[in-house]
């Protein structure tokens, strides 16, 4: 998968790339980012980017005659590859992140990936480009850097043969194989640790009961911490909650 990122501040990405899964997953060939600094089509010599608002207020918002021809000359360059491209701006206003949605950008072929930074962008950005837009969350960060990290770094551990073992994002919270619900308590060495012990049928060797324990524990964790994700009414007893 090849990823463009387009943003102000491309040497914020530099850590981020060279570690974990994402290096391994860049090592691997399976992931190709480039970053691109939307400065470059910046026109008058103090290389500016953003402008005052009209009508007023506050902030600074990013030029449509920056941005534009910065994402359509990507887009070109992308397009010369003969790969379908899949425009996403990062923004508030999105459409919320979720690991189904991590799932299908996953199998994209190119995405490009537009990030803003100080009031946001200058509306014509949206009406000229027809963007997708996507949120991680009901707040305001900065800029769209970590929102845009926080999405490589979700779609990059689907792609085949980054993790070691690809079971591994089948069974995590969010995923079909639990419904959508929260991942079940896990445990290592010791098995007793001041003096709480690892549940007794994790070390039973009973799979099946290991297994109905699992989702049993998964639907309570999504009852405690995140009823809104529970597909099945459920009562919690004051045992349940202990």
């Amino acid at each position: 998968m090849r990823i463009d990122v387009l943003t102000l501040f491309p040497n914020v990405f530099e850590g981020f790339l060279g570690e974990s899964m994402i290096r391994i997953a860049r090592e691997k060939g399976a992931l190709d980012v480039r970053l691109h600094d939307i400065r470059d089509w910046a026109t008058d010599n103090h290389r500016s980017v953003d402008d005052k608002p009209y009508g007023g207020g506050h902030g600074m918002v990013l030029k449509v005659d920056v941005v534009v021809p910065a994402v359509e000359a990507v887009l070109e360059e992308c397009g010369k590859e003969n790969r379908r491209v899949r425009t996403i701006m990062m923004t508030p206003q999105g459409r919320p992140m979720s690991q189904a949605l991590a799932r299908e950008l996953s199998e994209e072929k190119n995405l490009v990936l537009l990030c803003g930074h100080y009031e946001g962008f200058d509306e014509r950005i949206r009406e000229l480009l027809e963007p997708e837009e996507i949120s991680i969350g009901d707040f305001v960060t900065s800029g769209g850097e970590a929102p845009a990290m926080c999405l490589i770094d979700a779609v990059a551990r689907l792609l085949d043969g980054v993790l070691g073992e690809p079971e591994c994002a089948k069974f995590e919270s969010f995923s079909e194989e639990l419904d959508g619900m929260l991942e079940y308590p896990q445990y290592t060495r010791p098995p007793v640790y001041r003096d709480v012990a690892v549940p007794e049928v994790l070390t039973s060797g009973n799979h099946a009961e290991i297994e109905k324990w699992r989702r049993e524990m998964s639907m309570k964790n999504t009852g405690r911490k995140r009823s809104d994700l529970l597909k099945h009414t459920l009562e919690f007893t004051g045992d349940e909650e202990e």
